[in-house]
């Protein structure tokens, strides 16, 4: 008998695929940001922005050439433009929060948003919650206030843009899933050209020279996005968005590591204990999810 799209098997190695492409977007993701934080400190977050789009529809557009025009044909154009209004959304204002506030902290506050992937994934795509999610969300939650200390330094104004980026970021999660009819490819050109297009009508009032020395972070920006982005994106059309979601937070693992690494910029004892805790509940929910599945097997 033909084993069926739905069985457990072929289903918990799609989980699995899944996870594995997730954390390796989470990889180039950070690194992204650290290069991005080093240009915003010379560059206006727009000009930053937009080279980040400009160079994903430079590089996409070299790959598949002459099949771009039907690639862009989408079952969904409008969900198609949405999300990718919900990654520009995402890129533009956890950037700025760079310019303010630390990588590791505006991480671990932009990292909420794997719990608003699952209570979205929940709410919006009809995915089941266990009480083992529930326990990881509520413990996460936990490290996500340890971590931004609302009334203390950590939660000023700038630390606003993070936690709206996680919104823009989880819409965009859960849009990723339901535009999954249509090929990475198609997704991943109206995530660059439509982000392009937004932006090119804003950066012409913030544009500055860019500095040959700099030309190598700008192209840094632009592959690292694109790498990351094709990661995401085939990650949550194989897995469910509520299992993948607390694998996000293994950005706060290697934002630390970059901040370190690049800025000299350590993560004080709050934002590491808080980090922990998230990072551990979201390992939590996995463990125990994979013993449960393998018992049903």
């Amino acid at each position: 008998m033909r084993r069926g799209h739905n069985d457990p098997p072929s289903h918990d190695k799609a989980q699995l695929i899944g996870i594995a492409l997730l954390c390796g977007a989470v990889l180039f993701f950070t690194l992204m940001d650290a290069t991005a934080k080093y240009l915003t400190q010379s560059y206006s977050v727009t000009q930053v922005v937009w080279a980040r789009f400009f160079g994903n529809a430079l590089i996409v557009t070299l790959i598949f050439r002459q099949r771009v025009p039907a690639l862009m044909r989408s079952r969904q154009p409008a969900l198609q433009f949405w999300r990718a209004m919900a990654q520009l959304g995402s890129v533009g204002l956890f950037f700025t929060s760079l310019q303010f506030i630390g990588l590791a902290e505006a991480t671990a506050i932009m990292d909420s948003n794997p719990v608003l992937i699952t209570l979205g994934a929940a709410l919006f795509l009809k995915e089941k919650i266990g009480i083992r999610r529930m326990l990881g969300i509520a413990a996460a939650l936990v490290g996500a206030l340890i971590v931004i200390r609302p009334g203390t330094g950590v939660f000023q104004p700038a630390a606003l843009l993070p936690v709206l980026g996680a919104f823009t970021y989880a819409g965009g999660a859960l849009l990723t899933r339901l535009v999954r009819s249509d090929s990475t490819a198609t997704s991943i050109l109206w995530s660059a050209y439509a982000g392009l297009i937004v932006t090119t009508f804003f950066v012409p009032f913030s544009w500055q020279s860019i500095a040959l020395q700099d030309l190598p972070y700008f192209l840094a920006l632009a592959v690292l996005g694109t790498i990351s982005q094709i990661l995401l994106i085939k990650a949550f059309s194989m897995g469910e968005a509520g299992s993948l979601a607390p694998f996000g937070y293994t950005a706060l693992i290697w934002a630390g590591f970059w901040g370190w690494l690049f800025f000299d910029q350590l993560p004080d004892r709050w934002t590491i204990l808080g980090g922990t805790i998230i990072v551990g509940a979201g390992l939590y929910v996995w463990s125990r999810e994979a013993q449960a599945s393998r018992k049903q097997e």
